[in-house]
């Protein structure tokens, strides 16, 4: 007889749970590691390659670590990843150069790796198809909430208690999640999944590589992590280049975060109620667009504010949105590797804007970066009209 789960709402309450702890624990980190480094004796170059080290390891192994959650079920890679997440923390007190800390972050990457395609993954498992844009507007916000909240607490506790203190909190949260998992977040099985398994990987990949819809929302999610990308990368740098102190810094960043947390639930609302989802991809994109290029004319804290709002509530609905198309446009037995897959195209996005763009900028300046990421976004958007189609020609794996 197939397996008895808690009721859907449950599971999804806790795996939300799960991501926003996890986030947390993980991205306290982000504003602290690199102070460490340098009170190690690291120079700015050897701190990006710590960071690198990191967004690498989680770009590259996503996709295998989808596949695996595919094969041997969500729990165990899960698991994995958040005692690898946990003990990364835990490492990081004790190490004592830069190049320990590099080595020690690229356990961080792969924990990271195994972990959200993992979740991702779960989350389409257990909701049904018609309810996928609602369970994936709730379980991104957890996620970016734990993302925008980290970074700040760590920041705090890092003046307050001394950074390897923080490392030690990042650690125990994390631990804590994996006690959660293990007790309170059985593995679906795979009647959950609505389609029977393939052991032929080369199938399986010749079936991925013939999906348009999943290849149109990959493509363009690469496109649109670019101007994710150049958010976070250099609008810092261009927000001090205007003369504005450090808080100003902090403060963009917060309403962007914030406006795209509050995004998620409406969109994934609208999501299972329009006929059309692309209609929500494109019109979250167009603004997204819109929105990097507007930062080439801002000049003040307030019209900073302005563009940092308008880019978090379009790429809120945006990426809702995709996440779910992509969720609904595979059968069951190989989501987590379509996960793993866009997972992949996010650090992707993000790494070429990181290299790209600094070019751009150090040849012809900040203006015209943002207006080129903008154009990028909608290139990106283009394709993704083209390479989609007709949803109604396409029938839903969900549905079959």
């Amino acid at each position: 007889m197939p397996q008895t789960l808690p009721s859907a709402g449950r599971l999804l309450l806790t795996t939300c749970i799960i991501a926003f702890f996890c986030f947390l624990g993980s991205f306290m980190r982000i504003p602290v590691v690199p102070l460490f480094a340098v009170s190690l004796g690291a120079d700015t170059v050897q701190v990006g390659w710590i960071n690198s080290a990191f967004m690498c390891m989680a770009g590259l192994l996503s996709i295998p670590s989808g596949l695996l959650s595919d094969k041997i079920g969500r729990r165990r890679p899960l698991l994995v990843g958040l005692i690898l997440l946990a003990s990364s923390s835990l490492l990081l007190t004790i190490s004592q150069t830069p190049l320990q800390m590099g080595v020690i972050y690229l356990f961080f990457g792969v924990g990271m790796a195994a972990v959200t395609p993992t979740l991702m993954s779960y989350v389409a498992d257990i909701t049904p198809p018609e309810a996928l844009g609602n369970a994936f507007g709730w379980y991104t916000m957890a996620l970016y909430c734990g993302m925008t909240l980290g970074p700040a607490a760590g920041g705090f506790l890092g003046g307050l208690i001394g950074f390897r203190a923080v490392f030690v909190c990042s650690g125990c949260m994390i631990a804590m999640m994996m006690v959660v998992t293990f007790f309170r977040l059985p593995d679906p099985p795979r009647h959950l999944r609505r389609a029977a398994p393939t052991s032929d990987f080369l199938t399986t990949l010749r079936q991925l590589a013939k999906n348009r819809r999943l290849l149109a929302c990959l493509l363009v999610t690469v496109g649109a992590c670019m101007g994710f990308g150049m958010f976070i990368t250099f609008v810092p740098l261009y927000v001090r280049s205007l003369g504005l102190p450090t808080v100003a810094v902090g403060i963009v960043c917060a309403v962007q975060a914030l406006a795209n947390a509050v995004a998620r639930i409406p969109a994934g609302w609208l999501c299972d109620r329009i006929r059309d989802r692309r209609l929500l991809v494109s019109g979250g994109l167009f603004f997204f667009a819109l929105a990097n290029a507007s930062f080439s004319l801002c000049h003040s804290l307030v019209t900073l504010l302005c563009a940092s709002s308008a880019m978090g509530l379009s790429m809120g609905v945006a990426f809702t949105v995709i996440c779910a198309l992509i969720a609904d446009s595979v059968p069951g037995h190989i989501r987590g590797l379509a996960m793993g897959c866009y997972n992949t195209c996010v650090y992707a996005g993000m790494l070429c804007c990181a290299i790209g763009m600094g070019m751009v900028i150090h040849n012809y300046g900040f203006h015209r970066g943002f207006v080129v990421t903008g154009a990028i976004i909608i290139v990106a958007l283009f394709f993704f009209t083209v390479i989609y189609g007709s949803p109604q020609k396409i029938p839903r794996y969900n549905e079959i």
